[in-house]
Order: C-alpha cells, then structure tokens, then sequence
C-alpha cells in the first residue's frame, strides 16, 4: 500500500446526502407539505452560504441559522431546532454510497482511514452507527469543531498533527468536491483522488493525482 493514511470526504464521497428528501421528512415532520419549489428556493439561500462557509467568510452557527430563518419564522420556531430536525431527518434516511462498504472492508488493517468533512458534528455519529462505519475510522474531523472548513490548509494541519505527523507523500486526500477535498488537499501539499462520478469536466488549476468514477474504481487503484 502506498499510503500511510487516507482521509475521506463524507458526504457524496462515503454517504449519500439528498438534502431534499431529508427536508420533506423533516418537514413533513412540522406538518409541512415541502416542494421542489420550496426546495430550490431554500438552496438559493443555502449554496452560497456554504461558499462563504468553506472561504471563511461566516461561521457554522451562522451559516445554520441564516439557512432556516424564513422557515422559522414562517413555523413560529427557532433556526436551532429546524437545524436539530433536519440533521435528525438526514440520519434517518441516510445510506452508504455503493462501494463504501467493500471499500473501506477491503482496506482495514492495511491503511489507517480517517474523514474530514465540512458536515456538522451533530449527524456524523449517528450516521457512522447506523451504517456500521465507525469501526473502520480512527479520527473523525468535522470543520464545525476545528473551526475552520476545507478548503483551508489549517483543517488539513489539524488533521496530519492529530495522526501524528506522518509524510504527506504517504496521505491520500478521497472526495467528490474538486474545490474543498481536492485543491483543499493539493494546497496542503498531500495526494489526492477526485471521486467524479457525473464525470464533470476538471476545474480549471485543479489536477488531482487521481480520479474515479466509483468507489469500487478506487477500490481496484488502491489495492492495484
């Protein structure tokens, strides 16, 4: 094996996240019929805080509060307990990617295994229990307890001091977005594998070491 530590990305890299899904159970849960329309009207406010969230520009609290603020008004609650019930709705429906299972069975005791995910801490227990991962990972980083999100080098640093400082040419950075877990990886000075699976074109100024299409494609280049 040519790593000493391989990092994953969670969301869309280990689990599937259909935020839409969760947001029709959770509303469903506030006797709330929620549509495709109030969906990507939801998104037009979320996606560019997650932009400010991964440069630094706002924090997590501010990012969880400024997303449900209309809702919460609308629903006479609090943004706090709209965020509890959506990260509860996302564990509840929450399911491995293909692969993930075969993938990091395949590579326990040969690689340590860690994930660095720009999530929140309140879903990546839960979600690990309940899809029978937390065994296979020795760190969990999570950006809401570091105080800083991927892309950022402190993140990466956090990481590679918590494991112990090994050399980077031995640590493999696996995820799905080409800014954060990709560029975040190749900044900090570590390898990196680009899971591409809508085989989008590469940004340009990103090359990442590699990529795959499938966790089962980096299943095979791992073990190769």
């Amino acid at each position: 094996m040519k790593y000493d530590w391989i990092f994953f990305d969670a969301d869309e890299t280990l689990f599937h996240f259909d935020a839409y899904q969760g947001m029709k159970l959770m509303f469903s849960r506030f006797g709330v019929d929620f549509s495709e329309q109030d969906y990507s009207a939801y998104q037009k406010v979320n996606l560019p805080l997650w932009v400010d969230y991964q440069d630094g520009r706002i924090t997590a609290d501010q990012l969880k509060h400024t997303r449900f603020e209309s809702w919460a008004e609308k629903l006479e609650t609090t943004t706090a307990a709209l965020n509890s019930a959506f990260l509860t709705a996302m564990a509840d429906i929450c399911s491995l990617l293909p692969g993930a299972q075969e993938l990091v069975e395949s590579l326990k005791g040969k690689v340590n295994m860690g994930i660095i995910t720009n999530g929140f801490t309140e879903l990546q227990s839960i979600r690990l229990e309940r899809t029978g991962m937390t065994d296979y990972f020795d760190h969990v980083i999570i950006s809401e307890e570091v105080g800083v999100a991927k892309p950022d080098a402190e993140i990466f640093e956090y990481a590679h001091k918590l494991v112990g400082l090994p050399s980077k040419q031995r640590i493999l950075m696996v995820g799905d977005n080409p800014h954060s877990d990709i560029l975040g990886g190749l900044d900090f000075g570590i390898e990196t594998c680009w899971l591409n699976s809508q085989e989008k074109a590469t940004p340009a100024g990103i090359n990442p070491h590699y990529q795959v299409k499938s966790l089962a494609d980096l299943q095979a280049l791992l073990l190769a």
